[in-house]
């Protein structure tokens, strides 16, 4: 089987995922959260909003990241299957040396591993930040198999043993 095609032929194309944006309940936290535990630089400055932000960027755009503190009285995440965002990924390395590395960074950082995967492309630990979205941290399985079969993104989920 050949290479899939993908076929643009409604005026536009996207190029990549430019950024996220999350409402958070209490900026500091998250900021503590997405900065010091996941290693985001966070950029500082005179942010001209009317409310208590925060933005992050690995470097390879602006921003990544945007959160927006909504309160403490917020309505949360509801638990279970609905409408909306499952997950988003941040790729964290190529090798399972890195993802290793990573899990015990989270460990001596308190946070809970809800889950882990190995979906053949990529190997995935999963984690929830302070507000319950959850956070896919991946390394990309070489050699990269999906740049020949894109359809491998679809292969059956086993269990990721590092």
């Amino acid at each position: 089987m050949g290479p899939v095609r993908f076929v643009f032929d409604r005026g536009m194309e996207v190029k990549e995922l430019g950024h996220l944006v999350l409402y958070v309940r209490d900026i500091e936290r998250s900021r503590r959260f997405y900065g010091e535990v996941l290693g985001w630089r966070e950029l500082r400055g005179d942010m001209s909003v009317p409310f208590p932000v925060a933005a992050f960027s690995a470097g390879r755009t602006h921003h990544e990241l945007l959160l927006i503190e909504v309160g403490a009285d917020a309505t949360p995440i509801p638990a279970g299957r609905r409408v909306g965002m499952y997950h988003f990924g941040l790729k964290v390395g190529d090798t399972d040396d890195e993802l290793r590395a990573v899990l015990e960074h989270l460990t001596e950082a308190g946070v809970k591993v809800v889950g882990s995967t190995d979906h053949t492309v990529t190997h995935s630990l999963y984690i929830e930040d302070p507000d319950g979205n959850e956070i896919e941290l991946y390394i990309d399985v070489q050699p990269e198999v999906w740049r020949d079969d894109p359809t491998a993104v679809f292969a059956p989920m086993k269990p990721l043993r590092l």
